[in-house]
């Protein structure tokens, strides 16, 4: 590994800049999952279940935006394209830890729908800033201060919210998100390459959007849910690319690029998505009901700290691992972290699934690029994203449904043997497959 590649991309000021304004901006928002969960099970007296559902609802809020956003971004610029970010985190993460469980969930889905694009940004910003090897570079770097910040920023919403602040915490969240909104305005990163002659270039595009997908896959586990979102746009941007380049005429909308295989792949998305959001959940109900909600963080160092650490692993294998024996094996793995009894054990028990973590995403990742041409593959990314939202929507309030029903572990329990099962009914069905391929 040539570690001077990370030397040099940090000399080069504005893109230094950039990822430390990336960094910044994304720690309220990296403690916000946290303090609304405690939020809405302290504070209202709700369930894990219930925080769940809250928690999919601004998934999916995250999701419908993104596109629009990333829309926004290309025609009218970014500093316009970030006006209603800067209004709308003020006033409704203002007004969200006043108001009941009812009327919370529509505010949250605005909230996702209106927030701050800084993931799909910054990797933008970095595709025209860096070029060549520094791109994929710069965006590994990105994605592990993005870590680093979800290190540091579940813990320290644990503990404002276990002290009884969560009201002032959830408010702290969007004015510091508007702060940081107005911070990214005031330095504008570059997000067009027009100026460069890099905008015709089709190498850049694809490395762009090569990079976009290997930043995304390389951040779980904990930003996962704002992350899967983004990847909704990639399919857009091929369109765009693919216009730019005149073959338009070589689309044809119809979904013959869907197949078996492909689909399958999308269920292993989804899996992944499901057992991560539902880890999330069962990490902070885990340490709130045995009173240990200060140490969130400890857990969740360790449990990204080893999804980086198998992602660099993976990253360096010379030939790939199934994404279904990897999400089986991820899935199994988080089952155990049910038994734990004290924040160290539970902290140790998450190594081996995180460790996992990163390699699924990337494996699955791979697996669609390669059983998909690349005239339809922006299209197939674009569902590929779908299918990771809508497993991290699914994920959350399934275990917090098995928490509030039975307890604390049984939300590790519940994702895990669901992850368990639908790897074994896809591997079936692929072994079916091939037999009958073989038969014919």
């Amino acid at each position: 590994m040539n570690f001077a590649l990370y030397r040099d991309l940090l000399a080069v000021r504005p893109i230094r800049n950039l990822l430390l304004v990336g960094m910044v901006a994304r720690i309220p928002h990296s403690a916000a999952g946290v303090l609304l969960t405690l939020h809405i099970v302290l504070t209202l007296g709700q369930g894990y279940a219930a925080a769940g559902a809250a928690a999919a609802v601004m998934t999916i809020g995250i999701a419908a935006g993104a596109p629009w956003r990333g829309r926004r971004v290309d025609t009218v610029g970014l500093r316009r394209a970030l006006v209603p970010s800067v209004v709308s985190e003020t006033v409704i993460w203002s007004i969200v830890p006043h108001v009941s469980y009812e009327l919370l969930l529509p505010l949250v889905f605005v909230g996702g729908l209106l927030t701050l694009p800084i993931f799909s940004v910054v990797r933008q910003s970095l595709g025209i800033l860096a070029s060549g090897e520094q791109r994929r570079t710069a965006f590994a770097l990105d994605s592990i201060s993005t870590e680093l910040v979800f290190m540091i920023g579940p813990a320290a919403g644990a503990i404002v919210a276990t002290a009884g602040f969560s009201v002032l915490g959830l408010t702290v969240v969007g004015v510091a998100t508007s702060l940081s909104s107005l911070f990214l305005m005031w330095t504008n990163p570059p997000t067009r390459s027009d100026q460069s002659g890099l905008a015709q270039d089709p190498a850049f595009e694809v490395a762009q959007q090569e990079g976009a997908e290997a930043a995304i896959v390389a951040a779980a586990p904990a930003n996962l849910q704002e992350a899967a979102a983004e990847l909704a746009p990639l399919a857009a941007a091929e369109q765009r690319r693919q216009a730019r380049l005149g073959l338009r005429h070589k689309v044809v909308h119809n979904f013959t690029w869907c197949t078996t295989a492909v689909a399958a792949v999308f269920a292993v998305a989804a899996g992944a998505g499901m057992v991560l959001s539902g880890s999330d959940v069962g990490i902070v109900a885990a340490l709130q009901t045995g009173g240990h909600q200060s140490e969130i963080g400890l857990v969740f160092l360790f449990w990204c700290g080893a999804s980086v650490l198998g992602g660099l692993v993976y990253g360096a294998m010379h030939r790939p691992v199934s994404p279904f024996l990897l999400l089986l094996g991820m899935s199994a793995l988080t089952i155990p972290m049910a038994f734990a009894q004290d924040t160290w054990t539970l902290a140790l028990l998450s190594l081996l699934p995180g460790l996992l973590c990163a390699p699924v995403l990337s494996a699955a990742s791979e697996r669609v690029a390669g059983l998909v041409e690349e005239g339809r593959r922006g299209e197939a990314m674009g569902w590929y994203g779908s299918a990771l939202t809508g497993g991290v929507a699914l994920g959350a309030p399934l275990a917090g449904l098995f928490i509030d029903g039975v307890g604390p572990g049984a939300g590790f329990a519940s994702v895990g043997a669901a992850g368990v099962v639908l790897c074994l009914v896809c591997l079936v069905l692929q072994r079916r497959r091939r037999s009958r391929l073989a038969a014919a």
